[in-house]
């Protein structure tokens, strides 16, 4: 069972739960997943985990990330609407090529927003250009607690844009209060898949081996716990305060 604070692994509708399955499934085979519970990865909030997923590598596969951005764009369209987004903006740097690509599909103008401003130049924090009262939609790789989706949302309606929806490929869908968090901030998420999905595809195949699916089925039961006792972070609170001191040095 996925935790209490958990959004459910269920697909909303059968055609959610494909595209979950596909792009679990794609994810697999290009081995953008990595299960390692015997030396857990540390993410970028502290958290501890048995599991990772580089989707920088879907960059790489042509035929793959076709098939995960034609998915996205019509999970945007049923979730979102086709005609309610006017800007697609990608976060800094693994949304970018997300966001291009996606805009490109939706004939939208694409911006991105960076974690900070540069320093020098115009000092901005977008570029493309400000989409000053433009419906835009928040476009990144994935999401493990939605704290840096704070971050970007919050620069570019600092800079008039209107952001009412986040995309990201994948989400953990397991760290409590990201979309309690979001959803706060008036920001939907919408996501292909998520570890439940990945769980499910390698019930088809084995991927990985039994003993690692059994330790990554605790951590996706308990994240909090298995992160606290592994040496990393143990809450939402420490994370979202660890994420802020790394944006802070970046």
């Amino acid at each position: 069972m996925s935790p209490p604070d958990a959004p459910t692994p269920v697909a909303s509708t059968d055609w959610d739960r494909d595209a979950a399955l596909t792009t679990a499934r794609l994810l697999l085979e290009i081995r953008a997943i990595n299960f390692r519970p015997e030396e857990p990865y540390t993410l970028t909030s502290g958290w501890k985990s048995p599991v990772y997923i580089d989707c920088r590598k879907i960059i790489f596969f042509p035929r793959a990330r076709t098939k995960i951005v034609e998915l996205g764009v019509e999970k945007i369209g049923r979730h979102v609407g086709y005609e309610s987004i006017e800007v697609v903006a990608g976060g800094e740097t693994a949304g970018i090529p997300f966001a291009a690509w996606i805009a490109d599909r939706m004939h939208l103008p694409m911006a991105y927003v960076r974690k900070k401003a540069k320093g020098f130049g115009r000092n901005a924090l977008i570029e493309g250009d400000t989409p000053e009262g433009l419906r835009t939609l928040l476009v990144e790789d994935l999401t493990t607690d939605g704290a840096s989706k704070i971050v970007f949302a919050n620069s570019l309606r600092d800079a008039g844009a209107i952001v009412d929806h986040a995309f990201v490929v994948f989400f953990y869908g397991v760290f409590p209060g990201a979309h309690r968090t979001l959803s706060e901030m008036g920001v939907s998420l919408h996501s292909l898949c998520t570890w439940w999905d990945v769980l499910e595809a390698c019930a088809e195949r084995p991927y990985f081996s039994e003993a690692a699916g059994v330790e990554v089925r605790r951590f996706l039961e308990d994240p909090c716990a298995w992160s606290a006792r592994h040496g990393g972070v143990g809450s939402v609170e420490e994370a979202m305060e660890a994420k802020r001191a790394k944006l802070a040095k970046a």
